[in-house]
């Protein structure tokens, strides 16, 4: 497949990928940052700020405000770090939980929708593949 090719397909897939993930996340009323750190704090656990603004690839300044509208809808809540009197832990609380489950359900649902266009022989090396993808960012 050529270069050009590729490309073509990249955007295609990161359009309709970023239009469905738009769509769901809107009816949440949260914006999607907002929800894609419910989604990390929701597969991850508690985390150090620091920690999850490196996984959200944003910076510490970023995370904040994200944090601060989070923790003003009662999403999540800083604790103190149990070790570490000089960090913070950001971590859900019950309504970010239930809407993490809610939306990762979402996200389970798009994964069975993808793999039923793979062949059991195809899934495996398509996650293999997408792993590598990931991780040039």
């Amino acid at each position: 497949m050529e270069n050009e090719q590729l490309t073509r397909l990249l955007i295609e897939f990161y359009e309709k990928f970023s239009s469905w993930e738009h769509g769901v996340v809107k009816e949440s009323g949260l914006s999607l940052p907002q929800m894609h750190t419910l989604e990390i704090l929701g597969a991850d656990g508690d985390l150090r700020m620091t920690e999850l603004a490196a996984k959200m690839g944003i910076t510490t300044g970023s995370l904040t405000v994200l944090v601060d509208r989070l923790e003003r809808g009662g999403f999540v809540a800083r604790k103190p770090h149990e070790t570490d009197r000089r960090s913070i832990r950001v971590g859900l609380t019950p309504e970010g939980e239930r809407l993490f489950a809610e939306h990762h359900k979402l996200h389970a649902q798009l994964t069975q929708e993808i793999l039923c266009a793979l062949s059991p022989e195809e899934a495996g090396p398509f996650a293999t593949m997408l792993a590598k993808i990931t991780a040039c960012f």
